[in-house]
């Protein structure tokens, strides 16, 4: 074993070493799907019970800019019809509003609202708390790391720029095998 190893239990229940070839797309998708748990969990217990896993990509498509429906439906990967119900119930919420499109009068954009910019600065501050949760277990130089070289292979293969983030990955489904 590489110091610094840890044994686990593979998907047959079977004792494997951490280098033993689990695929980073498993690895990755357990630590996301463990990190939005961890995300849902402290928003409910902070009052924010109402806020579902697809409202965090809908919020990102806003921040900063008014939004079409066409950029939220890419950011969902799912229907016009279907991103339109999910920014019905966020604007039944008070996350987000429906404005006049400045450059086309006959559409409406989608922007966030007070409470919106107020939700983003709670995520943000519960991602902090659960990024020294990992902080506590491998150290902060080496969460540091794995957010330099994961930007750093990111940027590569997007050109030099952070690629906007989908709920599912084009053509197909957002959990790995």
């Amino acid at each position: 074993m590489i110091p610094g190893e840890t044994q686990i239990r593979g998907e047959t229940g079977a004792a494997v070493s951490s280098a033993d070839g689990v695929p980073l797309a498993r690895l990755f998708s357990a630590a996301f799907t463990a990190l939005i748990d961890g995300l849902h969990e402290q928003l409910a217990v902070r009052g924010w019970p109402d806020v579902r896993p697809g409202y965090g990509y809908v919020l990102l498509a806003a921040r900063g800019h008014a939004s079409s429906i066409t950029t939220i439906s890419q950011a969902l990967g799912v229907t016009k019809q279907a991103a339109s119900q999910v920014v019905d119930a966020m604007v039944g919420s008070g996350y987000l509003s429906r404005e006049p499109d400045p450059t086309d009068a006959r559409t409406k954009v989608v922007m966030l609202t007070e409470r919106g910019h107020q939700l983003l600065a709670v995520v943000e501050e519960i991602y902090a708390e659960l990024e020294a949760g990992w902080a506590e277990v491998i150290g902060a130089r080496s969460v540091a790391r794995i957010r330099a070289d994961l930007t750093r292979v990111l940027l590569a293969q997007h050109g030099g720029v952070l690629p906007e983030l989908r709920a599912f990955p084009a053509g197909g489904s957002a959990r790995p095998s």
